[in-house]
């Protein structure tokens, strides 16, 4: 049997890929590491907290000693690191837990990686590892900062990350980099494009603008709205990691686009109108300090190396995510917290305690 350490895995796309993989490979052991905070969730995982393959483990990517147990407890062989703070908003107001959870976290899983992964982990000139072992890192596509109208990112276009949030998950990719060279250790590193799609947490553009379309409450749009991002289905990433994971070479870079650009005042506009709801819902507020303009990527590399190919088309996927929200309001309700409330206030407005509170009044 397989041992897969997913970490992050009660949040959005660390929760479907959990899902995905127990689907598709029964007879893999999943162990879910995740510290549950503000996004991790476990009710995103409720219909499978009973499996006999896996187990889920409440700990902090930044403990060395925990995840130093969970190495030595379990035969693990593979690590999907999905565990970081990505908020770009929350790194602008926070960026301390952005630095030292997603580059110094990801460092202790990386030396535990290596610890138990090497043939001979006293030899420090040894580069030999069990066989069958791997190291993937989930990165984005932020890393690589603003497009001008034209071009798409590849996986050798130069990092140029514009946040708190993008600039530390480029230097975790240059540290993961540095471990395979000169560690020998066997990596991989895709960067996706924005994801969309069940049990995402509702303060990202897409869940956030039903959530408030629903409810008849004001849609905030930063600036004029023409921020343009290349949207991914999570049900096409969790596809696409599940074939690095098997057939990606070591040390290589994969880019993960959905081949779907979009403004995000054309999405918003999108949901209203699926919706039934009046545009004056739309409210444009002030925009963000370092907010990249657009974003395309460009993922030939993966479909031709590896035959990945995206297969939801962004106006059904849309769809089928707003019916999913409209599905599972409690899911919704369970997640608005007191802290959501005060984090919401302070990036949009101070207008909605009142409505978060009647929220959870139901």
């Amino acid at each position: 049997m397989k041992t897969i350490l997913v970490t992050g895995g009660a949040g959005f796309i660390g929760s479907n890929f959990v899902r995905y993989m127990l689907q598709k490979y029964p007879d893999y052991r999943i162990i879910n590491l995740d510290a549950l905070t503000y996004a991790g969730n476990l009710e995103n995982l409720v219909d499978i907290a009973d499996c006999s393959n896996y187990i889920f483990l409440r700990t902090d990517i930044r403990d060395r000693e925990k995840v130093n147990q969970v190495f030595s407890a379990y035969d693990i062989n593979y690590v999907v690191n999905f565990a970081a703070e990505s908020h770009v908003d929350r790194s602008i107001v926070e960026p301390e837990v952005f630095l030292t959870t997603n580059i110094l976290g990801t460092q202790v899983l990386l030396d535990a990686a290596k610890k138990q992964w090497l043939i001979d982990p006293e030899d420090k000139y040894c580069k030999e590892y069990k066989s069958d072992v791997k190291f993937l890192q989930i990165s984005t596509d932020e890393v690589y900062g603003n497009l001008g109208a034209e071009g798409m990112f590849t996986e050798s276009t130069s990092l140029q990350p514009n946040s708190p949030y993008s600039a530390s998950k480029a230097s975790v990719d240059l540290v993961i980099r540095a471990y395979h060279k000169t560690f020998g250790l066997p990596v991989n590193i895709t960067r996706c494009s924005n994801n969309y799609g069940p049990y995402q947490f509702p303060e990202k553009l897409i869940p956030l603008m039903i959530n408030n379309c629903i409810n008849d409450k004001e849609l905030p749009v930063y600036g004029d709205g023409m921020q343009i991002r290349d949207w991914l289905h999570v049900a096409d990433h969790c596809s696409a990691i599940d074939v690095v994971l098997h057939k990606g070479a070591y040390g290589e870079i994969y880019n993960i686009g959905g081949n779907n650009e979009k403004a995000n005042v054309e999405i918003v506009k999108l949901i209203v109108k699926t919706l039934g709801k009046s545009e004056n819902l739309i409210k444009y507020v002030k925009d963000r300090p370092g907010h990249d303009r657009r974003y395309a990527i460009d993922h030939t590399k993966i479909t031709t190396e590896l035959g990945w190919e995206p297969v939801y088309c962004f106006d059904q996927g849309l769809k089928d995510t707003i019916e999913w929200y409209i599905n599972h309001k409690k899911w919704i309700m369970d997640i608005v917290s007191g802290s959501y409330i005060t984090y919401y206030e302070k990036m949009y407005s101070h207008t909605y305690k009142k409505y978060f509170n009647n929220l959870r009044k139901g």
